[in-house]
């Protein structure tokens, strides 16, 4: 196996993890508190929170799926822009999404002394729906059992999140999931907007029998 950015970009993230569950004064310091960040200017718990996870389950469930969908978000970036710029873009594009799925979620809790996140769902989520863009008909796989293809998946993804985003009562940071999302569906369109119209072409033609 290739030693990629992705792998690279999981495995740190694996030992940080780690580390933090070893450690609860670095848990607590790289921990999204939206009220810490304001107060004492912590800007940098944006992407140090990105790097750490809740528990094993949470932590494989988001580089597991990190690890098929990165992979073609870095391949389609080496393509189109060249090894440096590509892997450059790249790391920037997944710590990029962290960021600016979690602004929505800071500005409505920076007066919230005790809310507080953690995880890398929005650079997961952005990965994700980058990759439906390219390739639409794709099937998606949910615990190998159902198999959608990418952008029905995506759109019940999206509906649930708006529904549970709103509800607010489960404890997951639904608005990471869905400015991430976002996140890759512009990004991709931006990088490639050839991309956007290839999508419309392969949605025209599919049939789902």
């Amino acid at each position: 196996m290739d030693l990629t950015a992705t792998i690279i970009l999981i495995g740190i993230t694996v030992l940080t993890s780690y580390q933090a569950w070893k450690k609860p004064d670095l848990l607590d310091r790289w921990m999204f508190t939206p009220y810490k960040i304001k107060r004492k200017k912590e800007w940098d718990r944006f992407i140090l929170s990105g790097l750490i996870h809740k528990d094993q389950m949470h932590l494989f469930f988001n580089m597991f799926t990190f690890f098929f969908f990165g992979r073609v978000i870095e391949m389609f970036l080496l393509y189109r822009l060249g090894k440096s710029t590509g892997l450059l873009t790249f790391i920037l594009f997944y710590l990029g999404a962290i960021v600016v799925s979690d602004l929505p979620t800071y500005f409505k809790h920076k007066e919230n002394y005790q809310y507080r996140a953690l995880g890398a769902s929005g650079g997961v989520a952005a990965a994700v729906f980058a990759s439906i863009i390219i390739m639409p008909l794709s099937d998606i796989c949910l615990f190998g059992l159902i198999c959608l293809p990418g952008f029905v998946l995506g759109i019940l993804f999206l509906a649930y999140t708006i529904v549970q985003a709103r509800r607010g009562d489960d404890g997951i940071n639904h608005d990471a999931h869905l400015y991430g999302a976002l996140f890759g569906i512009a990004f991709v369109l931006i990088i490639s907007p050839q991309s956007g119209l290839n999508f419309i072409e392969q949605i025209k033609s599919f049939r789902p029998f």
